[in-house]
């Protein structure tokens, strides 16, 4: 086989539009699985647990970064886009576990960097040592500082991460960084940051990478002359709804991935881009997945959504209404490496959004994540999983001052600065050390109890989260009904609740789905030949149907055939 044909077996004439309705799994490596006790998860750890991964029924996994790294913020601070830092293993290592996961039939997405280097990249570091005027320095955004003598920064952009976007240097000048002072920006406008990107594209490529995913896809281009914001103010990543900032969402940034498209196109087996595109609108998100860039972009509109009935209609209409002109299939997440999980996001009566970290009542932050989940999986498009939401772990929202990582924890006013809480290890095992995720102890505290949550506490427990993600991601593989599309039949509802048909193609059985955001117990109309397939309460038992009509208890979504 080819280098060309290195990812899972495909003809170039075998299309199959496998990314259409891909149920994806985000890895976070660090925290998944470590092979050496050294208490950080690695590479060969990931290789051990990919039967995990096929056994619950995804179609792909997503690395995030494991590139060589000071590890400033945690590997997106690259130093070397085509070594693996050691800490994770070697290029060996990431050579085995693409092999292995195509051999178990599933595709890998590697993290691309593209908006920000670290700074002991051997670009940055030459920039500094070569000094104002340097060629090096023209592939950041290198500027002298305002005020008599250049010590203020070049203009008032502040970083995600909090305080100033600008770090002065030695001999006086100002460098760009978007995020930590050790990520500066690089300079899009400059042919060789192009040239070089487009060169990593095709090394890992080569490697048999299925695609990437680009961290910040909205942010690589700025706009001309670097203009004042004008106006203070906490600058968010996340959530964010600000049109206009002059470094977020610029028209130019496409013609980036005009460039990148034809690369992945080359190569059999449909690779594929997926974005980080912060944007206002899903309109705007839209833009980035034309036929000629990129083929998904995540829904953060989504991700931010309360568990309201009326708000999440209204964010999946406008999703499947966006990405239809596109011809791209609109996409689905609740938790990442970045944000609060949603279990216990949804742990308060209110069922607020991203920042809520307090677990007011955890038993209900897990009913309505369950409930949550077969919602987004019996939607047109595909899902993002995070490692660890299939057991239902919720954030660790105590951890001490002094373990914590997260760079933005450690500046005022920056992106939440509680990052850490989403990324303690996942347990695997009842007991032992670190609850199975590796033989000694783990880079963050894991609480107690957490063994109760583990891969092996839950496998084979009828009704336990872990099970429900196993047959609901097999119904979802196998029901004619489920998986690609781009439209939903709403169903008359009462107030509070979701109903939707979904047609099978040909004589295959329709499908509806019935979410129940109140809490209070309801009766929905369904078809009078509605059979329950699976719910999201831990036994059905609760669930009446019959005659037409289906009794959904509180904070509860039911699959039915119909």
């Amino acid at each position: 086989m080819s280098q060309h044909t290195a990812g899972i077996a495909h003809t170039a004439q075998e299309v199959t539009g496998w990314w259409r309705d891909a149920v994806i799994y985000q890895v976070y490596p660090r925290s998944f699985a470590d092979s050496n006790a050294d208490g950080m998860g690695d590479l060969e750890g990931i290789r051990s647990r990919l039967p995990h991964l096929s056994d619950l029924g995804v179609d792909a996994v997503w690395l995030s970064p494991f590139y060589a790294s000071p590890q400033a913020d945690a590997g997106y601070d690259v130093a070397d886009y085509r070594a693996v830092d050691p800490m994770f293993g070697s290029l060996l290592d990431a050579e085995a576990v693409i092999r292995d996961a195509h051999a178990l039939g599933l595709r890998v997405i590697v993290d691309l960097v593209p908006n920000h280097t670290s700074d002991q990249h051997e670009w940055f570091r030459r920039a500094l040592a070569e000094g104002p005027g340097s060629p090096l320095r023209a592939r950041y955004h290198f500027r002298a500082g305002k005020g008599a003598r250049g010590e203020l920064p070049p203009n008032d952009w502040e970083s995600v991460f909090g305080g100033p976007a600008w770090t002065r240097v030695p001999d006086g000048e100002w460098y760009l960084h978007l995020f930590a002072p050790e990520q500066p920006d690089l300079n899009w406008e400059h042919p060789a940051v192009g040239d070089e990107f487009r060169s990593i594209l095709r090394f890992w490529l080569d490697m048999g990478v299925d695609g990437f995913r680009i961290d910040v896809a909205h942010g690589l281009v700025k706009a001309d002359g670097l203009p004042d914001l004008g106006a203070h103010g906490r600058l968010r990543l996340l959530g964010s709804s600000d049109a206009g900032l002059p470094f977020f969402d610029q028209d130019g940034v496409h013609d980036v991935y005009r460039a990148w498209r034809p690369i992945l196109d080359e190569y059999a087996g449909e690779r594929i881009f997926v974005a980080e595109a912060w944007t206002p609108t899903v309109e705007r998100t839209a833009l980035y997945v034309r036929p000629d860039e990129l083929h998904q972009a995540f829904n953060f509109e989504y991700l931010v959504a309360y568990w309201d009935a009326v708000e999440l209609r209204d964010i999946i209409d406008r999703s499947l209404d966006a990405m239809r002109p596109v011809e791209a299939p609109a996409t689905w997440v609740l938790s990442n490496h970045d944000v609060t999980r949603h279990t216990t996001r949804y742990a308060n009566p209110s069922g607020l959004g991203t920042q809520q970290r307090v677990a007011a009542e955890p038993a209900l932050g897990l009913r309505r994540a369950r409930a949550a989940t077969l919602l987004m999986l019996a939607l047109p498009g595909s899902a993002y999983l995070y490692q660890g939401e299939e057991l239902g772990l919720p954030d660790v929202v105590d951890l001490p001052d002094e373990v914590r990582q997260d760079p933005s924890f450690f500046r005022a006013d920056g992106q939440d600065g509680f990052r850490d809480g989403c990324r303690v290890p996942i347990p695997w095992t009842a007991g032992g050390p670190s609850y199975g995720f590796g033989a000694g102890g783990s880079w963050l505290p894991q609480p107690e109890g957490w063994g109760a949550l583990s891969v092996e506490a839950q496998t084979g427990v009828p009704g336990s989260t872990l099970e429900m993600y196993r047959s609901a991601l097999a119904t979802r593989r196998t029901h004619p009904a489920l998986g690609a599309g781009d439209t939903v039949e709403w169903l008359q509802a009462p107030a509070g609740v979701l109903a939707f048909r979904r047609e099978a193609a040909g004589d295959g059985d329709a499908f509806v789905c019935v979410a129940n955001t109140t809490g209070e117990d309801v009766r929905v109309r369904v078809p009078a030949s509605a059979r329950i397939l699976l719910t999201s309460l831990p036994a059905a038992e609760g669930v009446k149907a019959g005659d037409g009509a289906a009794l959904v208890p509180a904070d509860t979504t039911v699959w039915f055939s119909a």
